[in-house]
């Protein structure tokens, strides 16, 4: 099994280059989120046995709106330096090295406490945040309020 290269990322973690994809679309099952947020890592250079990495969160692009946090390089990091000290050699052939990260770990991996975030119709908020956390979306109008004190580009 071999990563794509069209929409993977580089990250280089102790003098090693590696490439890094989390997929593009949800199956089925993360789509509703009965599976967890993954992706997978192998060599730049070479590639041998592939790292999948199991996170303890949904997908952003979850259906449901369960929480789910941001793969940043610092976790991607984390996470192969955690499998190469549980005995993922990422230059031999073999199966699939699979690490699976808890709640507890996602913190010591992250180096801080995670921010989860809940996916909801116009963007994301930060778990326990409000509609005002929203990115995108300044205001929502009513439909039972009059347009009178809308702007005129408002419908």
């Amino acid at each position: 099994m071999a990563i794509p290269k069209k929409g993977s990322r580089l990250i280089t973690v102790d003098g090693t280059v590696f490439r890094w994809r989390v997929r593009h679309k949800p199956t089925y099952d993360e789509g509703m989120a009965w599976s967890p947020l993954s992706f997978a890592v192998e060599r730049a250079e070479k590639p041998g046995r592939v790292l999948v990495v199991s996170l303890p969160c949904a997908r952003p692009d979850n259906w449901l709106a369960e929480r789910t946090i941001a793969v940043r390089p610092v976790l991607v990091a984390g996470c192969i330096r955690r499998a190469v000290d549980q005995g993922w050699d990422a230059g031999q052939p073999g199966p699939v090295f699979i690490l699976t990260v808890t709640d507890d770990e996602l913190a010591a991996l992250l180096g801080e406490p995670p921010q989860y975030l809940v996916p909801f119709l116009w963007g994301v908020i930060p778990e326990g945040g409000g509609i005002k956390d929203l990115p995108r979306c300044t205001q929502l109008w009513s439909r039972d309020t009059p347009a009178t004190n809308r702007a005129p580009s408002d419908p």
